[in-house]
């Protein structure tokens, strides 16, 4: 047996896509993608971004979050995401024109409304707080 055949052609896609020391975590998504339980690619892509997001692991407990095992942060969530939807890719054989354009289906983030910085009072002493100095 030949190194190439000990790991799915899949696995392989993702050992070549993500082969730097500094990208082993993407390829882990990348193999999860590939190894997922989904039978069509949309199936895939909704089970990356269950594996990629933080989402409360007890229904209406915002908390438990925090105990996903997600990567966390938004820049890793998403990098998490493309990695694993590359892995649905290979498994499905789709264009990578098009794996590159998806993008992962949550909730958009609330507003925050901008306030305009306040402009600080001026500080005129009153006749009590200014000293008596007679000439």
């Amino acid at each position: 047996m030949l190194p190439q055949q000990w790991t799915p052609p899949c696995g392989s896609e993702c050992t070549k896509k993500y082969a730097a020391l500094k990208q082993i975590p993407w390829r882990v998504f990348c193999k999860k993608g590939c190894d997922g339980d989904g039978d069509t690619w949309e199936e895939c892509l909704e089970e990356c971004n269950e594996i990629c997001y933080k989402d409360p692991v007890f229904k209406d407990q915002k908390w438990s979050a925090f105990i996903d095992r997600s990567p966390g942060s938004e820049n890793y969530s998403k990098l998490c995401f493309h990695a694993c939807v590359s892995g649905c890719g290979y498994k499905f054989g789709i264009p990578s024109e098009t794996v590159e354009l998806v993008q992962p289906k949550r909730p958009p983030k609330p507003c925050i409304e901008k306030k305009p910085p306040s402009t600080p009072a001026e500080n005129i002493p009153t006749s009590e707080e200014m000293a008596c100095n007679s000439a």
